[in-house]
């Protein structure tokens, strides 16, 4: 069962758009995969639990972060093998550590937790609070954004992951993802 949430293996660049809700990652995953001409993987969780509120009117719950981490990485591992060059990932099962962490009194299930720190990418863009909150049905924490903000970013240097910082408009923060995605492409081709 656990090889369920194993990354596999693939020679493209990974990126990871990685943050609080609503800060523009999916907005950047799809102008990035356009840019670049590739692919990029759509946050499993928003289908899921949009899903689970339509039939049941339930938010998420701890038992659901399991199935959320497992269809996330099953997406990422086909989508890996669409492309040769470069992978945009609109999240990944770290993310999905922070929110288990953040929402479920510091607690994460061992299986997530062991996954979310042996999956690698290359970069991750870690996207600020400075784009307007847009409500929505599964968006619940307009007041907490600096706190999930630093939560994000306490992560990626507790765990030592490869971060930049992404702020500005749509534009700018393309502009800052390409530069640093270009940085890579020209080391590893």
């Amino acid at each position: 069962m656990e090889t369920k949430f194993k990354q596999a293996k693939s020679d493209c660049v990974k990126v990871v758009l990685f943050g609080p809700e609503s800060t523009g990652k999916t907005t950047l995953a799809k102008q990035l995969a356009r840019y670049y001409n590739s692919v990029w993987v759509p946050e499993y969780a928003r289908e899921y639990l949009q899903n689970k509120w339509n039939n049941d009117r339930k938010t998420c719950e701890p038992k659901d972060l399991i199935p959320i981490a497992k269809g996330q990485i099953q997406l990422e591992n086909e989508l890996a093998k669409k492309t040769e060059t470069i992978l945009i990932c609109d999240t990944d099962l770290l993310e999905t550590k922070v929110y288990s962490e953040e929402y479920y009194s510091n607690s994460c299930d061992p299986i997530l937790e062991k996954y979310a720190l042996e999956n690698s990418y290359d970069l991750y863009f870690l996207t600020y609070i400075d784009i307007p909150w847009e409500q929505d049905i599964l968006r619940d924490k307009p007041n907490e954004r600096e706190k999930m903000f630093k939560a994000f970013e306490d992560t990626l240097v507790k765990y030592k992951r490869p971060y930049v910082i992404l702020k500005g408009s749509k534009k700018e923060r393309l502009q800052e993802a390409v530069k640093h995605i270009n940085s890579i492409l020209k080391r590893k081709y």
